[in-house]
Order: structure tokens, then sequence, then C-alpha cells
């Protein structure tokens, strides 16, 4: 009896009732059954992140196809806006040319009009020179007797412009 003596032989007895106790009371089961909920619980996660996944591809490609689209509408956003500026550039060119041949054409006008005035005003200064000199002429040819003579015809000739 000398085995009851050792300590390892206790140590043995105590594992092995313990290890029946927890078979009697089904603990293997138990640790089985919580395997298969945690085994159950990671296959529902692995199925939602497959879905996710699938879900977030799906999302994916659908945002590319949308940047792909916006591309393409900016890409023409921009031509037409490109457009429009060369179409107002031409216009505005155009306007450009159209309002300088105004402002020419009012500058010949003004341009015209000062040399007709001018021309008017040299006539004009002619004409009282003319006059002048014309006085002065016939104050130095003209004397008392001429002068009645003058006065005397016109006087004659009145009667006949009346009639």
């Amino acid at each position: 009896m000398e085995i009851l003596r050792e300590p390892e032989f206790w140590v043995g007895v105590g594992f092995v009732l313990v290890i029946a106790i927890l078979v009697w009371k089904g603990v293997p089961k138990m640790v089985g059954k919580m395997l298969d909920q945690r085994a159950a619980v990671i296959s529902a996660e692995l199925s939602e992140a497959r879905r996710l996944r699938e879900e977030a591809g799906a999302l994916l490609a659908d945002y590319k196809t949308k940047a792909a689209g916006a591309e393409r509408e900016a890409q023409a956003i921009v031509t037409e806006a490109r457009a429009e500026v060369a179409r107002f550039a031409e216009v505005s060119r155009a306007d450009l040319k159209a309002q300088i041949g105004r402002r020419a054409q009012a500058a010949q006008d003004r341009i015209a009009q000062a040399e007709t005035a001018a021309m008017n005003e040299i006539r004009a200064l002619a004409a009282d020179a003319a006059t002048t000199a014309a006085q002065k002429l016939i104050a130095a040819r003209m004397d008392e007797k001429r002068a009645g003579a003058l006065i005397a015809d016109s006087i004659k000739d009145l009667g006949g412009k009346f009639n």
C-alpha cells in the first residue's frame, strides 16, 4: 500500500475524478455545442463578409461607371464652353470691327463738316475782302459827277422794273 502514500497517485486519482465528473455532467457536449455555435457565428460572419464584399464590388463598379459618365459629361461641358468662348470671341471681333467702322465714318463725317465749314468761312472772308476792296476801289474812282449820273440812271430804270 505504498502506492497510497505517493502524492502522484492522489493527483492522478483527483484528475480522473475531475474528468469523470466533467463527463458525467455533460461538459464535453456543452463545449461541443459552444464550439458549434461559435462555428455557426463565424460561418454567418463569413457569409455576411462575402455578401458585403460583393455589394462593395457592385458599388465600386457602379461608381466607376458613374465616374466615367461624369468625366464624359465634364469633357462635354469643357468642349461646349470652349466653343462658346470661340463664338463669343468671333461675335466680339465683329462687333468691335463694326464699332470701329462707325467711329471712323463719324470721324470722316466730322472732318467733311469741318472742311465744309472752313470753305464757307474762307468764301465768306473772300467775299468780305472783295466787298471791302470793291468799296475802296469805287470810293477811289467815284467822284460826284459820276455818282449823280449813276443815281439818275438807276431812277430811270426803276420805273421799268415796277411794271
